[in-house]
């Protein structure tokens, strides 16, 4: 019997609309093994209702926009309010260095920005999450989490 799958759930806080690195990470993950679950544009809530729902292991947000020191903290504190305070916290795009302290103290545990080679990111989460090929299926799965009330 295979182990379980480490699940990934990729989301956009907010209404941004720069889509391509959240796809090209999502399917980065999805062909390097893990389970990836497509959230898009939610709210933080949204996103930690999704994260218990699906039960994952790792939320990797992405923004582009200036307010992201906002987004991080209220979407940590809604992760944290629905039980899901342990799971790993992944953050993408544009990041002005200054702020990684802050939010790693916040409790973000990678920071990846434009230009970091996929490879990086597949490895910190198979390093963080100890996962060693946990399938016998030669590729993760790709799919759109669903709306949730």
């Amino acid at each position: 019997m295979a182990e379980k799958k480490v699940r990934v759930l990729m989301a956009k806080p907010g209404l941004e609309g720069h889509w391509v690195g959240l796809l090209v990470v999502s399917r980065a993950l999805r062909d390097a093994g893990f389970e990836v679950i497509y959230g898009a544009n939610m709210t933080p809530a949204m996103i930690a209702k999704t994260a218990v729902q699906e039960d994952v292991d790792v939320v990797g947000l992405s923004i582009l926009t200036a307010n992201y020191m906002r987004l991080v903290s209220e979407t940590l504190k809604e992760l944290r309010n629905h039980g899901k305070g342990d799971v790993l916290v992944l953050l993408g795009g544009t990041i002005f260095e200054d702020d990684f302290p802050a939010l790693k103290e916040m409790g973000v545990a990678g920071i990846f920005i434009p230009g970091t080679p996929l490879e990086d990111i597949v490895e910190f989460v198979r390093q963080q999450t100890s996962q060693v090929d946990k399938s016998t299926r030669p590729f993760g799965t790709l799919r759109a989490a669903q709306e949730t009330s």
